[in-house]
């Protein structure tokens, strides 16, 4: 009886470690590469060595890059950093082909960058359109998701021009009459147009000077053409494939702890990011303070706090 007795707890504790060894990450070194996708192959590049999960990061746009994620540098002293650009953008090179701009493509390839670094327990951020991305990926392949930070999200564009119009109304009367005017002929190019757009930039998207980092070496541009395909002429214009867009609904069904941050002065307004978080159970929301849109660039130091206490709290 004592023999069969610990053959049995031989066995069960041998099952037992396999089944904890089958979720643990692979080691994660300072890398960069390539992973090959529909359409082509998109960038990635791993920073950092820590001991703790993974930080896997979606940037903006649709159409802009991750270079702006550099600047979390110092998380990596926790965990490693994954940051990648979409295909067609920054270092994944640049297409004009609008089969590719779907919003599905987009979650494959970060379905396969996931697959291909073999990670099995991760954390997901995204900002502005990166959030709409997060969820989108979280809603398809939950597995593995250990929390979500949602920056500046971005879910619904009815409500993101809801607030954007909110935003415009404080603004100077002049600029106002000149995005009224804009958007009534449909001509965005006159120069009272993208004054104003500046106008409005410099209020609600970037209101600071733009952070820099050593680690940001290479050209990576963005893709204006995709921007302008899929959202519009303007931050609060949408004339895109996103037009429609919304995905309130999937909060609802988001179970891991999140994390919603957005600037005191942001596009996607704390009033707006509130709510978002009342539609998600065990979730907190960050304001920080004196920053737009680029929290990341207005208060870096709020910013990575921020995520940091977070994911700390997590682990």
């Amino acid at each position: 009886m004592k023999i069969i007795i610990s053959i049995t707890l031989f066995v069960f504790l041998i099952s037992a470690d396999t089944c904890v060894f089958a979720h643990v990450n692979p080691t994660l070194t300072s890398s960069e590469g390539y992973v090959s996708v529909n359409g082509g192959e998109i960038w990635y590049r791993i920073i950092g060595e820590g001991n703790e999960d993974p930080l896997l990061m979606m940037h903006g746009g649709p159409g802009g890059t991750s270079r702006s994620f550099y600047l979390f540098q110092k998380l990596t002293k926790d965990r490693p950093i994954i940051l990648f650009d979409q295909l067609g953008t920054g270092r994944s090179g640049h297409h004009e082909d609008t089969t590719l701009m779907l919003v599905d493509e987009f979650v494959e390839q970060v379905a396969a960058l996931t697959n291909h670094l073999k990670l099995n327990d991760f954390y997901l951020y995204g900002h502005s359109w990166g959030t709409a991305l997060a969820l989108e990926y979280y809603s398809a392949y939950p597995a593995g998701v250990k929390g979500i930070v949602f920056n500046s999200p971005y879910f619904s564009t009815t409500i993101w021009e809801a607030d954007a119009d909110t935003l415009i109304k404080a603004l100077h009367p002049v600029v106002q009459q000149a995005i009224a005017d804009g958007e009534a002929s449909g001509d965005f190019t006159t120069a009272a147009y993208q004054q104003a757009n500046t106008v409005y930039a410099a209020n609600y998207g970037l209101r600071r000077k733009r952070r820099s980092s050593d680690l940001d070496t290479a050209k990576a541009p963005g893709n204006y053409f995709m921007y302008n395909y899929m959202w519009g002429p303007t931050e609060f214009t949408a004339t895109g494939t996103l037009k429609t867009y919304d995905i309130i609904d999937k909060l609802k069904k988001v179970t891991v702890p999140t994390l919603f941050i957005t600037g005191e002065f942001d596009e996607a307004r704390p009033t707006t990011v509130r709510y978002f978080q009342t539609l998600v159970p065990n979730s907190e929301t960050v304001v920080v303070k004196k920053a737009g849109h680029a929290t990341m660039h207005d208060n870096l130091r709020q910013n990575k706090k921020a995520i940091r206490k977070f994911l700390k709290k997590l682990e």
